[in-house]
Order: C-alpha cells, then structure tokens, then sequence
C-alpha cells in the first residue's frame, strides 16, 4: 500500500479495532472514545509527537498523558503499534516491549500490562496515572511547568537540553472536573505555551448526552483563562488536526486547547454517538458491524497489518530516535563544557541527593518555650534547598502560614516574565487551589524535580484525590500539612482537623510523620530527603512547643524508626506506657516527671510515624512496646481511630470524638482534657486497672 491517505486510515483503523477487540474480549471496558478519538492521537503520534520508543525515559521527550483514561485500550494499542520499550523496573524480561499483543488479548486482566486504567510505573509510555478524571490534564500542568523550570535553569546558549511539549487528550468529564479549572487558570497565569490540551468533545457521558449538565461555552471559558483556543469539526480531517498542533508549536505566548469534535463509537452503526459506547462492550455483533464500516475483516481479532507497525516505525519511530540522538550529542558537550550542572541532572534523573545535603542543619537548643514545628520546619526546609537546587515548591496561598517559601540563594519566584519573577524561580504560588497543587506537584515528581506542596491540614479535604494517585504511583512528593490539630484555637472547628491524621495512615504508602519538637523536625528532614519510592505528609503545628533536651531525654535520631523511648523507668521497667505524636509528646513528658516524683515508673513513648515504626523488626518494636506492659495511655489530639493498635483494647486513649471548637489554643486543649494532670491520672488508673486484672487472674 503506497498511498499515503490509505496507510494513515489503515492505521487509524488498526488502533479502532485493536481497542475494541481488546474491550470486547476482556468483556469490560470503555471502545466508544478510541473509536472516536484514534485519528486524533494517530495524527499528534505519527506527526509531532517527539518520542523515542526505544528510550521512554529520554529526558526531554515530549510527554503525552491520557487524561481521559478510560480510553486506556487506545494508549496500550498506540505503545503497542509504536513499538515502545520496556524501561521499568517492574518489567523482569529484557528486551521486551511495554505493551505486547498478548498484553492486549489479557486487556483488564491480573498480570497484563494493559490495566483498566493507566498506571504509572507498571507499564512503560504510561507518563501518569489516570482515571478519576481531570487528575492527568492537571498533572500535566506540573510537567509543563518543569519543562520551563529546567530549561530557565540548565539551559545554556547552543545548548537547549529542555525544550519538550506536553499534550494531555481530555474528556467532557475531565473539562467538568474542578481541578482541570484549577489547572487551567494557574497554566493561563504562567503563560505555559508548552502545553497542549486536546479536548474530545464527544458530547457523551455515562448518563448520556452532555445536554443534560453541560452546555457552557467551554472555548469563552478557556478565552478567559488566557489560553489560545483552536476547533476542529471532524476528528477524522488528518489536515485540520495537523493545522492545529503546527498552530500549538507556533504559539510562544500561552497554552493551547484544541477542541476537536468527535463521534463516540464512531462506526458502530447501533451505538454510534450514544452513551452505550462510552462504558461497555459493543458485542459481538456491534463489533462485526463496526468492521464491516472500516473496510476490516469482521472475523478478525487482534489483527495488525504489517504496514502498521513499519510505518509507524518509519516517521514517528525514527523522528524520535533521531532526536534522541541528538540530544545526547549535545548532552555530552554540554558536560564537557558544563560539569557541574551536568552532574546536577544526573542526580536528578536518578533520584540522588547532593554530597554533603545535610551539611547545615540547623541546632535547636533546649528551650521550655520552644517554636511552632512549622517555624523549625521552614529553617530546616531552606538549609536543604541551599544545597539541592532542584528542592522546589509552594503552598495553596499560605506560604507566610506553612513557613515554606525558600529564601536561600537561588530562589526566586516562579511566573512568566515581566509579572515579578521568572521561570528559574522555585517558590511557586498556586493560590487557592490545593487539588491543583498537589496534582501538579506530582507532575513536577514525574520530571525528576524534587517537589513540595504545602496548605493547612485541614484543606487535605480538598486535594485528596490527587494525593491518592501520589501514594499509588509512588513519587517522592514532599507534602508539609500545617496547622494540625484543635490547638490551632480561634480559627476554630472549620479549620481545626480531626479525622484527618486516621485517614492519612490509612492510605497505603503514604508515610505520615508528625514531629514532637524542633530536633524531631530536623530528623524527620532527614527521613524525608532520603525517600524516593513515597510520598511523605509531614504534619506541623502552628503553636510553640517545647524544645526537649536531649541531654536529659533520648536522642531526636529515633525518628528514622518511627517510634522511640523518649524518656523511661530508671530500671527500664516500666508499669505505664505513655504514647503520643506531636503537640502531645510534651505534656506526656510533665506527666512522665510527676509520676516519677510519686514513685510511679512511666515510659513516654514519641510515635512521630506510625509506618516507619511498623517497618522496623518485631525485636525492635518489642523493645520500644513491651508486650508484657498492659498499661497504657495514648495521647493524640485528634481522632483516636487506629491507636487500639499500640495501647491495645484496654488501654486509655485519649483523642477526640467531636469536632473541635472556637477559642484560645490552651482554652481548648483544656476543654478537652489534653492536660498532663489528665494524662497522669489515667495512667495511675492504668496501672490500678491492669494490676487488679492481674491478681484476679492469679486468683482464677
């Protein structure tokens, strides 16, 4: 087949029928959108997508994300007919490609490479996680905005090491989600011209048309956000789609929607525009017709001419090596003539920290008084950016409250040129977007920068969603939660968290630490910095606490381990247990020394991180939680879900069962009984309760 026209539709209908032959005999998933949407991907991929798919790493390749990840079956057969290595770890086989045909045969099914939805590090070419719509378009966001960070950064005239795109395809679910608005505004602000958005507008969700919920002017909405908007009335004019993305590369002044109608189910004759083609199967039938439609053999299944797969090898296989290749030309005499920064990437691309990153910490001397964690954490914070220049990241509007804007040289803020900044800047201002911001921050994660995003604890509320796809896909993002917990005071029970701590160390891979003083601050940096399969929440106060001395009391250090023995029994044998995070370490110190004062041996126990702890031996926990000591107080200003865990079914658990309430932060924490002398006498009821237990059951 020579003809052009012919071999991009014979193309075009090999990711058709791959897709639905994929949906159809896993008897689940989503054929309408790649049906409609396969000439739109076919003519960024063939075309313009700059990608080498025998090095999906490739530091400055364009970035495609599926926002819309139901249409997952188009992506995998894209991979597929590109010929996209393997280059994950999770791969054991060398030499193998991301997504195999028998990877699409097993499409939904345990153990193929083809999920149900895209996932980030199990199969290679997938940039993001995504499903739980508008979390790809706003990632993508980050990705754009690590492109402009590292080109302002490491660039270096004849020397453009970064100059990548990123495309993100979206749905009329993805353009109704909240975030995606979040995203948009703050893309439309910093003028992000390397971003293209390309929205399938179908007009079909799983209820039905979007007539019934959406009928705004979405390209007047975008007008407004400052980005430039193109239309293509049929997804299936190679021509006008091409116009569109040469339109996107010569636009230098804000980012690109291109909205492109298409017809969900596109040649199903039954389903063709209807909501029966969004989330099932066509059936065996539908699926013969459709074929039938495409010129294709309907009794063939999973079939691939050979022309597919040669010429996607001929233009899109061989643009993307050749680039590739010439970056790595330059990426070398780049080293030559720039060491130091060449070496600065390096560490990047691997996840390494700089020699000597902890070098300047801060000392946090004995102090009754103490400061906010979150005072101690912005010194800590600026002391480890000074030494790691690719540490960057903001808050949603509360930098001045969370204490983490970075004033070590270089800093910076980052926006587009000519508002008071540049892209070079690495304090970023998200505003009030906090599911923006922890998306993007994840975004930023994925384009090797080590980021932070900090907000009040209580506003997790608002970006969960995005923090989740974190956790799943394991980036190293650094969250700083601020204000945590009911002595926050006035702001009151609005701003107050309470359920928040249990649902944290309820997300798998999520490591929560919440440090109980200055120098547990300083060790939990330490803890943090090394991570890099993780995300990691650390939970701060806004109220001064006491800065322990550590002469008298046992080393900050034991925070790698999640627990310690803070202060003990002068025999090291106990009769109470006293267990706290945070805030709460303090009183249950003043509680330690007035029970050793009436001859009462205590053991206060900091439990700053309850998944480092349980990540250490059962030796180790054993020595910290005697099982033999039945007697025990935990202390947490804050839900007391989960600590029957250490203080066990009889233990004394002192948290909350209410929201919070408004007033001076001592006012309510004496309201609510987190005292010393409240904490002291349960443990003198402890210790009375387990002993009377203790000489029935000899009795028995």
């Amino acid at each position: 087949m020579t003809d052009p026209a012919q071999l991009d539709q014979l193309c075009i209908n090999t990711l058709r029928t791959l897709s639905i032959d994929a949906v159809q005999k896993a008897k689940s998933g989503h054929p309408g959108t790649p049906m409609g949407a396969a000439p739109t991907a076919y003519c960024l991929w063939q075309r313009f997508l700059r990608y080498d798919p025998a090095d999906p790493e490739w530091p400055n390749r364009d970035r495609f994300v599926l926002s819309a990840g139901h249409a997952s079956a188009l992506l995998y057969s894209l991979l597929y007919l590109c010929g996209v290595k393997a280059a994950r770890p999770s791969y054991k086989e060398s030499d193998r490609l991301a997504v195999t045909l028998e990877d699409l045969k097993t499409f939904r099914q345990i153990g193929s490479r083809c999920t149900g939805h895209p996932e980030y590090g199990w199969t290679s070419g997938v940039e993001t996680t995504t499903g739980p719509l508008g979390q790809g378009a706003a990632t993508s966001v980050g990705m754009a905005i690590a492109e402009r960070w590292l080109a302002a950064t490491y660039n270096r005239p004849n020397h453009d090491l970064f100059d990548y795109n990123v495309y993100a395809l979206c749905s009329d679910g993805d353009i109704m989600e909240g975030v995606c608005a979040e995203a948009a505004s703050l893309a439309g602000h910093l003028k992000l011209s390397n971003l293209c958005w390309i929205y399938d507008d179908n007009d079909i969700t799983i209820e039905g048309s979007t007539r019934l919920t959406f009928t705004e002017d979405v390209a007047a909405r975008f007008f407004g956000y400052g980005w430039n908007v193109i239309h293509v009335s049929d997804a299936n004019d190679l021509e006008r789609l091409a116009r569109s993305y040469e339109i996107f590369l010569d636009t230098d002044d804000c980012p690109t929607l291109i909205i492109v109608q298409s017809h969900i189910g596109y040649g199903a004759p039954n389903k063709h525009d209807t909501k029966e083609a969004h989330g099932e199967p066509l059936g065996d039938e539908e699926v013969r017709l459709a074929k039938i439609a495409y010129g294709w053999n309907p009794d063939a299944q999973f079939y691939v001419p050979d022309e597919v797969p040669a010429h996607f090898r001929d233009q899109f296989g061989q643009r993307g090596a050749m680039a590739r290749s010439d970056w790595a030309e330059q990426f070398a005499a780049y080293r030559q003539k720039f060491p130091d920064l060449a070496e600065q990437i390096d560490r990047m691309q691997r996840g390494d920290l700089p020699d000597g990153w902890d070098s300047g910490l801060p000392d946090f001397p004995a102090d009754a008084k103490g400061m906010a964690t979150r005072e101690s954490s912005g010194k800590v914070l600026n002391a480890i950016a000074g030494k790691m220049p690719w540490l960057l990241g903001g808050a949603a509007d509360l930098a001045p409250s969370t204490k983490t804007h970075l004033s070590t040289e270089p800093s910076g803020e980052f926006q587009a040129p000519g508002q008071g900044g540049d892209y070079s800047g690495r304090n970023f201002h998200f505003g009030l977007r906090e599911h923006a911001m922890c998306a993007i921050a994840s975004g930023l994660s994925q384009s090797k920068l080590r980021p932070y995003a900090a907000s009040f604890f209580i506003f997790t509320d608002y970006c969960r969603a995005a923090v989740r796809l974190c956790a799943m896909m394991e980036l190293p993002v650094i969250y700083i939660w601020t204000h945590d917990s009911i002595s926050l005071g006035e702001d009151g029970p609005t701003h107050q968290p309470v359920e928040h701590l249990a649902s944290f160390r309820a997300m798998p891979g999520m490591v929560l630490i919440r440090p109980a003083d200055a120098n547990e601050v300083i060790e939990a940096w330490r803890v943090i910095m090394q991570i890099r399969d993780r995300p990691v929440s650390l939970v701060l106060t806004r109220q001064a606490v006491p800065t322990l001395d550590r002469s008298k009391y046992a080393p900050a250090s034991g925070v790698s381990r999640g627990a310690y023995v803070l202060a003990d029994a002068v025999d090291l044998s106990p009769d109470v247990l006293l267990l706290a995070t945070g805030s709460e370490v303090a009183p249950c110190v003043t509680a330690y020394e007035q029970l050793a004062s009436e001859g009462i041996k205590a053991r206060v126990i900091s439990m700053p991180s309850w998944e480092l702890f349980e990540a250490q031996s059962q030796e180790y926990r054993d020595s910290v939680l005697p099982p033999s000591v039945k007697a025990r107080v935990a202390v947490e200003a804050a839900s007391s879900f989960g600590w029957e865990r250490y203080a066990g079914s009889d233990g004394a658990r002192f948290g909350l069962h209410a929201f919070g309430l408004s007033a001076p932060a001592k006012v309510v924490a004496h309201h609510f009984g987190f005292t010393p002398e409240n904490i002291a006498a349960a443990a003198r009821e402890q210790i009375a309760q387990h002993r009377k237990s203790s000489a029935g059951g000899e009795e028995d």
